[in-house]
Protein backbone atom coordinates (compact mmCIF):
# COMPACT_ATOMS: atom_id res chain seq x y z
CA UNK A 1 0.00 0.00 0.00
CA UNK A 2 3.01 2.54 1.04
CA UNK A 3 4.46 1.81 -2.67
CA UNK A 4 0.91 2.42 -4.53
CA UNK A 5 0.71 5.76 -2.14
CA UNK A 6 3.73 6.43 -3.53
CA UNK A 7 3.71 6.00 -7.12
CA UNK A 8 0.20 7.82 -6.83
CA UNK A 9 1.93 10.37 -5.80
CA UNK A 10 4.76 10.84 -8.69
CA UNK A 11 1.93 9.51 -11.37
CA UNK A 12 -0.65 12.02 -10.04
CA UNK A 13 1.54 14.99 -9.35
CA UNK A 14 2.76 14.97 -12.52
CA UNK A 15 -0.63 14.53 -14.43
CA UNK A 16 -1.64 17.34 -12.00
CA UNK A 17 1.48 19.74 -12.93
CA UNK A 18 0.55 19.10 -16.67
CA UNK A 19 -3.12 19.98 -16.09
CA UNK A 20 -2.44 23.08 -14.83
CA UNK A 21 -0.03 24.08 -17.87
CA UNK A 22 -2.19 22.44 -20.04
CA UNK A 23 -5.00 25.09 -19.07
CA UNK A 24 -2.00 28.15 -18.34
CA UNK A 25 0.16 27.48 -21.77
CA UNK A 26 -0.66 27.79 -25.33
CA UNK A 27 -2.64 25.23 -26.97
CA UNK A 28 0.61 24.39 -29.18
CA UNK A 29 2.60 23.88 -26.27
CA UNK A 30 1.34 19.91 -25.81
CA UNK A 31 1.70 19.32 -29.55
CA UNK A 32 5.10 20.70 -29.62
CA UNK A 33 6.02 18.40 -26.42
CA UNK A 34 4.21 15.23 -27.99
CA UNK A 35 5.97 16.10 -31.21
CA UNK A 36 9.71 16.22 -28.74
CA UNK A 37 8.23 12.89 -26.97
CA UNK A 38 7.32 11.25 -30.31
CA UNK A 39 10.75 11.94 -32.39
CA UNK A 40 12.83 12.03 -29.73
CA UNK A 41 11.78 11.06 -26.15
CA UNK A 42 10.10 7.87 -26.23
CA UNK A 43 12.47 6.18 -28.98
CA UNK A 44 15.57 7.23 -26.37
CA UNK A 45 13.75 5.90 -23.77
CA UNK A 46 12.59 2.30 -25.48
CA UNK A 47 16.71 2.10 -26.22
CA UNK A 48 17.91 2.49 -22.43
CA UNK A 49 15.29 0.75 -21.00
CA UNK A 50 15.31 -2.59 -23.50
CA UNK A 51 19.15 -2.61 -22.53
CA UNK A 52 17.88 -3.25 -19.03
CA UNK A 53 15.64 -5.40 -19.84
CA UNK A 54 15.39 -8.99 -19.58
CA UNK A 55 14.60 -11.26 -22.82
CA UNK A 56 12.89 -14.20 -21.85
CA UNK A 57 11.74 -16.93 -24.59
CA UNK A 58 8.04 -16.15 -23.92
CA UNK A 59 8.48 -12.62 -24.61
CA UNK A 60 6.91 -12.89 -27.72
CA UNK A 61 3.95 -14.24 -26.38
CA UNK A 62 3.20 -10.81 -24.98
CA UNK A 63 1.97 -9.05 -28.15
CA UNK A 64 -0.50 -12.27 -28.89
CA UNK A 65 -2.15 -11.42 -26.03
CA UNK A 66 -2.42 -7.79 -27.03
CA UNK A 67 -4.36 -9.26 -30.30
CA UNK A 68 -6.30 -11.47 -28.04
CA UNK A 69 -7.28 -8.44 -26.22
CA UNK A 70 -8.31 -6.24 -28.79
CA UNK A 71 -10.35 -8.79 -30.59
CA UNK A 72 -11.97 -9.96 -26.95
CA UNK A 73 -12.82 -6.40 -26.23
CA UNK A 74 -14.22 -5.57 -30.32
CA UNK A 75 -16.56 -8.94 -29.58
CA UNK A 76 -17.83 -7.58 -26.53
CA UNK A 77 -18.74 -4.04 -27.42
CA UNK A 78 -20.43 -5.35 -30.60
CA UNK A 79 -22.65 -7.77 -27.94
CA UNK A 80 -23.18 -4.47 -25.79
CA UNK A 81 -24.28 -2.64 -28.74
CA UNK A 82 -26.76 -5.23 -30.05
CA UNK A 83 -27.89 -5.55 -26.66
CA UNK A 84 -28.91 -1.74 -26.79
CA UNK A 85 -30.72 -2.21 -29.70
CA UNK A 86 -32.48 -4.86 -28.02
CA UNK A 87 -33.23 -3.54 -24.98
CA UNK A 88 -33.38 -0.02 -25.89
CA UNK A 89 -34.59 -0.28 -29.12
CA UNK A 90 -32.38 2.26 -30.07
CA UNK A 91 -29.23 1.75 -32.34
CA UNK A 92 -26.66 4.41 -32.00
CA UNK A 93 -25.11 6.08 -35.36
CA UNK A 94 -22.51 4.46 -37.09
CA UNK A 95 -19.22 6.60 -35.81
CA UNK A 96 -20.75 6.44 -32.21
CA UNK A 97 -20.28 2.35 -32.88
CA UNK A 98 -16.78 2.82 -33.85
CA UNK A 99 -15.82 5.08 -30.82
CA UNK A 100 -17.33 2.78 -28.48
CA UNK A 101 -15.44 -0.32 -29.99
CA UNK A 102 -12.06 1.72 -30.64
CA UNK A 103 -12.46 2.74 -26.05
CA UNK A 104 -13.49 -0.73 -25.50
CA UNK A 105 -10.09 -2.04 -27.77
CA UNK A 106 -7.21 0.51 -28.08
CA UNK A 107 -5.20 1.05 -24.76
CA UNK A 108 -2.96 3.43 -23.45
CA UNK A 109 -0.35 1.06 -22.99
CA UNK A 110 2.62 3.42 -24.31
CA UNK A 111 2.43 7.41 -22.36
CA UNK A 112 0.60 5.24 -19.48
CA UNK A 113 1.72 1.92 -19.11
CA UNK A 114 5.32 2.44 -19.33
CA UNK A 115 5.50 4.57 -16.24
CA UNK A 116 3.27 2.43 -14.22
CA UNK A 117 5.24 -0.80 -15.29
CA UNK A 118 8.09 0.79 -14.76
CA UNK A 119 7.13 1.96 -11.15
CA UNK A 120 5.52 -1.03 -9.91
CA UNK A 121 7.54 -4.03 -11.28
CA UNK A 122 11.46 -1.50 -12.22
CA UNK A 123 12.91 -2.10 -15.65
CA UNK A 124 13.41 -5.75 -15.52
CA UNK A 125 10.18 -6.47 -16.85
CA UNK A 126 9.96 -3.68 -19.11
CA UNK A 127 10.51 -5.50 -22.14
CA UNK A 128 7.45 -7.15 -21.57
CA UNK A 129 5.33 -3.78 -21.30
CA UNK A 130 7.21 -2.73 -24.67
CA UNK A 131 6.78 -5.86 -27.19
CA UNK A 132 3.14 -5.60 -25.84
CA UNK A 133 2.62 -1.82 -27.00
CA UNK A 134 4.77 -2.04 -30.05
CA UNK A 135 4.23 -5.23 -31.63
CA UNK A 136 0.30 -5.64 -30.20
CA UNK A 137 -1.06 -2.50 -29.16
CA UNK A 138 0.81 0.20 -31.86
CA UNK A 139 -0.45 -2.09 -34.83
CA UNK A 140 -3.65 -3.10 -33.50
CA UNK A 141 -4.81 0.81 -33.03
CA UNK A 142 -3.20 2.29 -36.54
CA UNK A 143 -4.34 -1.15 -38.34
CA UNK A 144 -7.71 -2.43 -37.28
CA UNK A 145 -8.44 0.81 -35.72
CA UNK A 146 -7.90 2.49 -38.76
CA UNK A 147 -9.86 -0.18 -40.62
CA UNK A 148 -12.58 -0.09 -38.39
CA UNK A 149 -13.18 3.42 -38.73
CA UNK A 150 -12.30 3.81 -41.92
CA UNK A 151 -15.33 1.54 -42.65
CA UNK A 152 -18.02 2.88 -40.07
CA UNK A 153 -16.94 6.31 -40.63
CA UNK A 154 -17.09 6.53 -44.27
CA UNK A 155 -13.74 8.23 -44.94
CA UNK A 156 -10.98 6.38 -46.75
CA UNK A 157 -8.27 8.60 -48.09
CA UNK A 158 -5.85 8.40 -45.43
CA UNK A 159 -5.00 4.83 -45.82
CA UNK A 160 -1.69 5.34 -47.59
CA UNK A 161 -1.30 8.17 -44.86
CA UNK A 162 -1.76 5.58 -42.05
CA UNK A 163 0.77 3.09 -43.50
CA UNK A 164 3.50 5.65 -44.05
CA UNK A 165 3.04 6.67 -40.18
CA UNK A 166 3.11 2.99 -39.35
CA UNK A 167 6.69 2.79 -41.13
CA UNK A 168 8.47 6.06 -40.45
CA UNK A 169 7.06 5.84 -36.74
CA UNK A 170 10.65 6.06 -34.82
CA UNK A 171 9.92 3.81 -31.82
CA UNK A 172 9.42 0.91 -34.59
CA UNK A 173 12.77 1.64 -35.71
CA UNK A 174 14.47 2.33 -31.98
CA UNK A 175 12.77 -0.85 -31.09
CA UNK A 176 14.61 -2.55 -33.27
CA UNK A 177 18.07 -0.54 -32.75
CA UNK A 178 17.64 -1.63 -29.17
CA UNK A 179 17.69 -5.39 -29.63
CA UNK A 180 21.15 -5.08 -31.86
CA UNK A 181 22.43 -3.25 -29.45
CA UNK A 182 21.27 -4.61 -25.82
CA UNK A 183 24.40 -6.60 -25.62
CA UNK A 184 27.10 -3.87 -26.71
CA UNK A 185 29.31 -2.08 -24.78
CA UNK A 186 29.12 1.53 -24.74
CA UNK A 187 30.78 4.37 -22.46
CA UNK A 188 29.57 4.41 -19.24
CA UNK A 189 28.93 8.00 -19.65
CA UNK A 190 26.48 7.59 -22.52
CA UNK A 191 24.66 4.78 -20.46
CA UNK A 192 24.08 7.09 -17.82
CA UNK A 193 22.76 9.54 -20.07
CA UNK A 194 20.72 7.75 -22.01
CA UNK A 195 19.11 6.37 -18.12
CA UNK A 196 18.66 9.83 -17.23
CA UNK A 197 17.17 11.32 -20.63
CA UNK A 198 14.49 8.09 -20.88
CA UNK A 199 13.36 8.95 -16.79
CA UNK A 200 13.19 12.73 -18.01
CA UNK A 201 10.81 11.31 -21.10
CA UNK A 202 8.66 9.45 -19.00
CA UNK A 203 8.57 12.17 -16.66
CA UNK A 204 7.46 14.39 -19.31
CA UNK A 205 4.71 11.59 -21.18
CA UNK A 206 3.17 11.77 -17.80
CA UNK A 207 2.92 15.80 -18.04
CA UNK A 208 1.31 15.27 -21.29
CA UNK A 209 -1.10 13.42 -20.37
CA UNK A 210 -2.22 16.17 -17.81
CA UNK A 211 -1.68 18.67 -20.76
CA UNK A 212 -3.94 17.02 -22.72
CA UNK A 213 -6.47 16.18 -19.82
CA UNK A 214 -6.52 20.25 -19.58
CA UNK A 215 -8.08 20.45 -22.73
CA UNK A 216 -10.95 17.96 -22.25
CA UNK A 217 -14.30 19.22 -21.71
CA UNK A 218 -16.51 17.09 -22.95
CA UNK A 219 -18.52 14.79 -20.50
CA UNK A 220 -21.97 14.37 -21.68
CA UNK A 221 -21.35 11.06 -23.77
CA UNK A 222 -20.55 9.70 -19.96
CA UNK A 223 -23.25 6.73 -20.06
CA UNK A 224 -21.67 5.21 -23.10
CA UNK A 225 -18.64 5.47 -22.29
CA UNK A 226 -19.08 3.90 -18.99
CA UNK A 227 -19.88 0.86 -21.24
CA UNK A 228 -16.63 1.15 -23.06
CA UNK A 229 -14.73 1.47 -19.67
CA UNK A 230 -16.26 -1.49 -18.24
CA UNK A 231 -15.29 -3.89 -20.98
CA UNK A 232 -11.51 -2.35 -21.81
CA UNK A 233 -10.55 -1.69 -18.00
CA UNK A 234 -12.55 -4.55 -16.11
CA UNK A 235 -14.09 -7.46 -18.18
CA UNK A 236 -11.11 -7.95 -20.67
CA UNK A 237 -8.57 -7.93 -18.00
CA UNK A 238 -10.67 -10.04 -15.85
CA UNK A 239 -11.47 -12.59 -18.34
CA UNK A 240 -7.60 -12.64 -20.00
CA UNK A 241 -5.94 -12.14 -16.38
CA UNK A 242 -7.46 -15.57 -15.31
CA UNK A 243 -6.15 -17.57 -17.76
CA UNK A 244 -2.76 -16.18 -18.25
CA UNK A 245 -1.08 -19.29 -16.23
CA UNK A 246 -2.76 -21.60 -19.03
CA UNK A 247 -0.14 -19.52 -21.29
CA UNK A 248 2.67 -20.44 -18.97
CA UNK A 249 2.49 -16.57 -17.60
CA UNK A 250 2.75 -16.03 -13.58
CA UNK A 251 4.20 -13.87 -11.19
CA UNK A 252 5.74 -10.43 -12.46
CA UNK A 253 5.15 -11.24 -16.27
CA UNK A 254 1.74 -12.27 -15.47
CA UNK A 255 1.53 -9.03 -13.81
CA UNK A 256 2.74 -6.38 -16.80
CA UNK A 257 0.58 -8.23 -19.53
CA UNK A 258 -2.37 -7.57 -16.76
CA UNK A 259 -1.56 -3.67 -16.36
CA UNK A 260 -1.09 -3.40 -20.17
CA UNK A 261 -4.57 -4.97 -20.62
CA UNK A 262 -6.18 -2.63 -17.81
CA UNK A 263 -5.44 0.66 -19.22
CA UNK A 264 -7.57 2.98 -19.94
CA UNK A 265 -8.42 4.06 -23.88
CA UNK A 266 -5.46 5.37 -25.81
CA UNK A 267 -5.31 9.02 -26.76
CA UNK A 268 -4.91 6.97 -30.30
CA UNK A 269 -8.26 6.91 -30.53
CA UNK A 270 -8.76 10.43 -30.49
CA UNK A 271 -6.80 10.87 -33.20
CA UNK A 272 -8.56 8.25 -35.11
CA UNK A 273 -12.06 9.76 -34.34
CA UNK A 274 -10.98 13.24 -35.47
CA UNK A 275 -9.55 11.84 -39.03
CA UNK A 276 -12.15 9.94 -39.95
CA UNK A 277 -15.46 12.37 -38.54
CA UNK A 278 -16.40 9.26 -35.66
CA UNK A 279 -18.06 10.31 -32.29
CA UNK A 280 -15.02 12.70 -31.13
CA UNK A 281 -17.51 13.75 -27.98
CA UNK A 282 -17.21 9.66 -27.20
CA UNK A 283 -13.78 9.90 -27.52
CA UNK A 284 -12.93 12.52 -25.83
CA UNK A 285 -15.14 11.83 -22.13
CA UNK A 286 -13.58 8.07 -22.71
CA UNK A 287 -10.01 9.29 -22.60
CA UNK A 288 -10.94 11.68 -19.12
CA UNK A 289 -12.87 9.09 -17.79
CA UNK A 290 -10.35 6.43 -18.17
CA UNK A 291 -7.61 8.30 -16.45
CA UNK A 292 -9.91 8.87 -13.44
CA UNK A 293 -11.25 5.19 -13.29
CA UNK A 294 -7.94 3.86 -13.60
CA UNK A 295 -7.05 5.41 -9.81
CA UNK A 296 -9.77 2.94 -8.56
CA UNK A 297 -8.63 -0.19 -10.91
CA UNK A 298 -4.77 -0.10 -10.15
CA UNK A 299 -5.12 -1.17 -6.64
CA UNK A 300 -7.71 -3.79 -7.18
CA UNK A 301 -5.79 -5.25 -10.09
CA UNK A 302 -2.50 -5.70 -7.99
CA UNK A 303 -4.50 -7.35 -4.92
CA UNK A 304 -6.47 -9.89 -6.84
CA UNK A 305 -3.79 -10.57 -9.41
Amino acid sequence: MTNLLELYVKLGGLVLVGFILGRKLPVTVPTRLGQFLFWVGVPISIVSFLRQSSLSGQIWIAPAIAYLAILLGAFLAWLGIKAQAYFRKTVPQQSTQASLILAATLGNTGYLGFPITLAILGKEYFAWALFYDLLGSFPGTYGLGVLLAARFGGDVQNHWQTARAILINPALWSFGFGLLVQKATIPTVVEFCLEKLAWISVALSLVLIGMRLGLLKSWRSLPQAGMSLGIKMLLVPLILGSILPLFGLTGSTAKVILLQMAMPPAFGTLVIAETFNLDRDLAVTALAAGVIVLLVTLPIWLWLF
